[in-house]
């Protein structure tokens, strides 16, 4: 992915992962950090820090708090996946409540969604020297 690193932002991502929420901690704790599929904790994708990357599948998966619901956050939230998507990524929003209370749901949602998209990355011809599809 051909992306800006944003040297500012590196502190906040810092203090981030040092200072994951506990719905972040438990998804990253108990999910994502034992998953064959590497993910990211509080990656600077151009002027944004997400809360988890996968470079493999393409894919964001954010954690949000009640804020996010409210009018101004899904203002910032809707010109964020904007950006985002515009990389080719795939955003997956989770609120807290669902992580609190049926995390068995969410770690079923995401597997189901991390194949559909690692196998429809997998299809995708892939061209050499402007020829024909490698098979």
């Amino acid at each position: 992915m051909d992306r800006m690193h944003n040297k500012r932002l590196v502190p906040y991502a810092k203090a981030l992962r040092k200072n994951m929420t506990k719905e972040e901690r438990h998804l990253w704790y108990d999910y994502l950090n034992l998953l064959p599929i590497r993910f990211y904790r509080q990656k600077i994708i151009g002027k944004y820090i997400v809360d988890f990357y996968s470079s493999e599948v393409k894919m964001v998966i954010e954690v949000d708090g009640s804020q996010h619901f409210e009018e101004a956050g899904l203002r910032c939230d809707a010109e964020r996946d904007a950006y985002l998507r515009s990389y080719g990524l795939d955003i997956i929003r989770i609120p807290n409540n669902e992580i609190n209370n049926n995390f068995n749901g969410v770690c079923e949602y995401l597997d189901n969604t991390i194949q559909q998209r690692k196998a429809a990355m997998h299809s995708l011809p892939c061209v050499k020297g402007g020829g024909t599809p490698q098979a």
